[in-house]
């Protein structure tokens, strides 16, 4: 009896071993067939913008040039680039939409002459990059010169952090920690100071040596707590506690060996037996590009040797995961086999420094490449701002989370010295594009916006009608008219859901629509939805952090200088324009005008915001009107979700009244922003209505006279917008005369092509640009991608 138990547990205990083994070699087949389909359906897109210069005035023109990719290759399934334009009370000043050709965008944005921030802060993204973590989006904070008198001065605030390799910090083994010190603008301070354990014994000294950055090494004890005590060459000993000390795991550490990584694994004596057979996965843009075990049951620790010889430039993420294929710890390190760029030469055929003079450049890439470049020409004397490029941006700050001070230093040489505070870099930031648990089970993301495929159209949706009423010959009727274009009629057939499109009618700016369906369809009550795939831009609901400020104050100031005597001049030249013009009475402010051929009774005058639309350039970018008003009213919050959206002010929802008609917050969303004229936002409390204590919101609809008669006038009628148009950058050629020539010349901006293109047959290009009356160098840069994802870069002045 005994002998058959003893075969018995025998026979159960090889069972669960088998479904053991089964169980982990499924997990493993899964992460490699999961890791295969990110890297092929859910591949993630990465964006970089080109800019003309650094730096802006007020009433000056951002130029940029947008370039995207997705792996190691350019990213040409999205057709659709999306910019926001954000102030710092976080107010959507233009969202900008681009179509994208061969995996590059450009266009600009108008500076308002009246702007008095510090600067204006960039996210661009495509639809596609939305499904993901909106922290590897594209940010940038471009500075705005002012000549608003400076505030009160405010003093940094220093922070440290510390980053165990790996993720955690081991109880009774040997651990790397990483920090750094930062002020709150994030730039880098220098620290030094000690390690203390419990009892207040120095274990290690503290010093940071790249950039606010260090390491060192510490084997903790069990339950043993640790503090850093530490201080600024400045400043005041100020303390900081260490991560808590875990009691068991796993200790990596990652070295640097020529083209090689050295990886060493260490566990606990006292390790559960989950930790003693140890698997590394290394991952670059979503690719498993090494698989390996590490066993752990009769040693301590263990090392494996990753050749990096053939791997693509870019972030190795290597990840240890336990005998049940759970993540344990993870390290991420930069790969440069200087695989990543291609030379382009620039040569001057003819200089021309003197005051508008011609100037002559070549420009010449390798044999065989076809490349798309941009190229700005500045004045050398003006802020440069060389922290980050193209190369910077796309191989490392899109690929982490966390700020990195001055990315473009690491791309500067291929120095060891340079190489080991690239480490640095790895060690004391982040990147997590898996849940590594989902992986593991076979999960996939789920996507909430699909792909822009296919550039933006004409389109709409028919609502407000049943599909039974939407059968086969369903269509509509529409007269379209553009800007400066005459009207034309289309016929769109309608399919059984409702939408409507014309994939031929690529149009910019905007479209003022109007429309029937044909009386015996049955289609009387229908409304229609225009432009619903058209992406609207995202919530800014809170102030951004400070600006930092560029430290090139000889360089601003000039740039100020000019930029001023500019606005000036522009400034007479519209009073001589008007110098004939007999002004006889003061003119009312337009929202006064507004106000009083719009209002009526209680909502004459009173204490409120008055916005008049008619004469807004911004309004034609907001979708409906509470994105209008988001961020325009203190105090007054508006939330937006789907179609609809909720409003606090003073702890409760204001009234609101369309043409003085008290309505609800369903019908105000459906009213197009080009279709309003007016609105008045009254402060609590409001007397024109019962329930006002929470102010009121009065919408009122543009009335005769507003707009000029157009063909279809009577029909139901809509405003649609487009992508948003693109200007031609103006340059002045002083070779034959213009009226225009002979206003003086101060421009910052000599230059500016964001298609400059070559070919294999053409490997030269030319550009000719003609010198201001005030610059004595200039500053070229030259940045792009070719046909293959490889990147280049030039810097050069000319003197």
């Amino acid at each position: 009896m005994k002998k058959l138990i003893c075969q018995y547990l025998f026979r159960t205990a090889m069972v669960m071993l088998s479904i053991f083994f089964f169980t982990i070699c499924s997990q493993a087949q899964t992460i490699d067939s999961t890791l295969a389909t990110y890297s092929t359906k859910y591949a993630q897109e990465r964006a970089y913008l080109h800019y003309d210069k650094s730096s802006y005035a007020p009433g000056e023109t951002i130029w940029f040039k947008a370039y995207l990719m997705q792996g190691l290759e350019l990213a040409d399934g999205s057709k659709t680039f999306y910019i926001d334009w954000v102030d710092e009370k976080g107010t959507v000043l233009l969202h900008s939409v681009c179509p994208v050709v061969q995996s590059v965008t450009n266009g600009q944005f108008d500076i308002p002459e009246n702007y008095t921030g510090s600067a204006i802060h960039v996210r661009a993204y495509t639809r596609w990059m939305l499904n993901f973590d909106t922290a590897f989006l594209y940010q940038k904070s471009i500075r705005i010169l002012s000549k608003t008198p400076a505030t009160a001065k405010v003093a940094p605030v220093t922070s440290l952090e510390f980053f165990p390799e790996g993720g955690d910090a081991v109880a009774g083994i040997r651990n790397r920690i990483a920090f750094k010190a930062a002020d709150q603008w994030g730039r880098p301070v220098s620290i030094k100071g000690v390690i203390l354990n419990s009892a207040g014994k120095v274990v290690d000294s503290l010093r940071s040596i790249h950039d606010g950055m260090g390491s060192f090494f510490l084997q903790p004890e069990g339950n043993a707590t640790y503090t850093a005590k530490w201080k600024e060459a400045k400043g005041v000993e100020k303390t900081t506690p260490l991560p808590v000390i875990k009691p068991t795991g796993i200790a990596m550490q990652v070295g640097i060996s020529g083209t090689r990584r050295i990886v060493a694994v260490n566990r606990p004596a006292d390790a559960p037996d989950n930790l003693k057979q140890l698997y590394l996965v290394g991952t670059m843009h979503q690719n498993m590009v090494f698989k390996t075990g590490v066993n752990l049951s009769t040693e301590l620790s263990g090392t494996k040797m990753i050749p990096t010889e053939t791997l693509p430039t870019g972030i190795l993420t290597i990840t240890v995961f336990d005998a049940g294929w759970n993540a344990i710890a993870e390290r991420i390190t930069f790969i440069n086999n200087n695989d990543y760029s291609f030379p382009t030469e620039m040569n001057v055929a003819h200089w021309g420094l003197s005051k508008r003079g011609r100037d002559e450049i070549e420009v010449t890439v390798p044999a065989g490449i076809t490349a798309n470049l941009s190229v700005s020409v500045t004045d050398a004397g003006i802020a440069a701002d060389s922290s980050s490029n193209i190369f910077s941006h796309l191989l490392l700050t899109s690929e982490i989370k966390g700020r990195v001070y001055r990315p473009a230093y690491y791309f500067s040489n291929n120095s060891d010295t340079v190489r080991q505070q690239m480490d640095l870099v790895m060690l004391t930031n982040g990147w997590r594009r898996f849940k590594w648990e989902d992986v593991v089970k076979g999960k996939f993301p789920t996507i909430t916006y699909p792909k822009d495929s296919t550039y933006l159209t004409l389109s709409g949706k028919v609502i407000g009608v049943h599909q039974s009423q939407l059968g086969a010959g369903s269509s509509i009727i529409m007269i379209v008219k553009q800007n400066d274009s005459a009207s034309k009629m289309l016929m769109m057939p309608i399919d059984t859901k409702g939408n409507f499109s014309d994939p031929e009618m690529v149009f910019f700016d905007s479209l003022k629509i109007y429309y029937q369906f044909p009386k015996n369809k049955g289609l009387s009550s229908a409304d229609v939805r225009f432009m619903s795939d058209r992406l609207a831009a995202l919530n800014y609901s809170k102030n951004f952090s400070p600006f930092a400020t560029i430290s090139d104050t000889t360089g601003s100031y000039r740039h100020m200088k000019l930029a001023g005597e500019r606005a000036s001049l522009m400034e007479m030249q519209k009073v001589k324009m008007l110098e004939n013009v007999t002004v006889s009475a003061k003119t009312k402010p337009t929202v006064q005008v507004m106000d009083e051929k719009y209002t009526s009774g209680l909502f004459k005058g009173a204490d409120a915001y008055q916005f008049d639309l008619l004469n807004d350039p911004f309004a034609a970018s907001s979708l409906n009107i509470f994105q209008y008003l988001q961020g325009k009213v203190a105090g007054l919050q508006i939330t937006q979700s789907g179609g609809g959206a909720s409003m606090q002010w003073r702890g409760g929802s204001p009234q609101l009244y369309l043409d003085e008609i008290q309505t609800d917050v369903d019908m105000i969303s459906g009213i197009p922003v080009s279709d309003v004229a007016y609105i008045k936002v009254f402060r609590p409390p409001f007397m024109g209505g019962s329930g006002g204590g929470n102010g009121a919101i009065a919408i009122y609809t543009r009335r005769g006279g507003d707009v000029q008669s157009t063909p279809g006038k009577g029909l139901a009628s809509n405003k649609v917008i487009g992508y948003t148009p693109i200007k031609q950058f103006y340059a002045p050629n002083y070779s034959s005369f213009q009226q225009r020539n002979e206003e003086r010349d101060l421009r910052t901006t000599l230059y500016w092509n964001p298609m400059l293109v070559t070919t294999p047959g053409k490997q030269t290009v030319m550009f000719t640009f003609y010198n201001n009356d005030v610059s004595q160098s200039f500053r070229v840069v030259i940045e792009g991608m070719s046909s293959d994802g490889k990147l280049t870069r030039l810097e050069q002045i000319m003197e």
